[in-house]
């Protein structure tokens, strides 16, 4: 099968539904991002999160510009990526839309890190290394700075719908 590029007069007409539905082919994890604002920590829900590098620690994720978000995020010079873990489904709700803003007992507090949640498979605690605009989204990446992982299963988002890889099953 050969793929070839789209001009860019059918590339502008191309339907954004059919777009999001091919990108949904590629299976991901699911991660709360969280950061502190100036209304308290938030939280929001992502699943661009990847490794860019071993030495040093770098990884990254990307924030939509049209995210309500976007303006705390975007300023953050500190934030925990949390890997969600198989049973957290209802928290990648809950941060997927509306504010974001974070309630107390929520989350936990360890030195200068952003704020933590509980239910994770991993966490890795960063402060913010670079920032790339590229298209409608910017490109976070961070410097980690603590990192922790188990080995529970992971919860995973494939064609609008959440799974699970990993544990004992796999």
């Amino acid at each position: 099968m050969s793929l070839e590029p789209l001009s860019d007069e059918v590339a502008r007409t191309v339907d954004v539904t059919a777009y999001r539905r091919a990108l949904g082919a590629f299976a991901t994890g699911v991660c709360v991002v969280t950061a502190d604002s100036a209304n308290g920590p938030l939280g929001i829900t992502i699943n661009s999160f990847t490794s860019v590098s071993l030495t040093p620690r770098l990884i990254l994720w990307c924030l939509d510009e049209r995210s309500e978000r976007f303006p705390p995020f975007a300023a953050a010079d500190r934030f925990s990526i949390h890997v969600l873990d198989a049973q957290s489904e209802a928290l990648a709700r809950r941060f997927a839309k509306g504010s974001g803003l974070m309630e107390p007992g929520e989350f936990q507090r360890v030195g200068e890190a952003a704020p933590r949640l509980g239910a994770a498979a991993a966490r890795f605690d960063c402060k913010t290394h670079e920032r790339v605009q590229m298209g409608d989204h910017m490109i976070i990446v961070g410097e980690v700075e603590a990192f922790e992982a188990s080995d529970a299963a992971t919860l995973t988002y494939f064609r609008g719908r959440y799974g699970i890889a990993g544990g004992a099953s796999a």
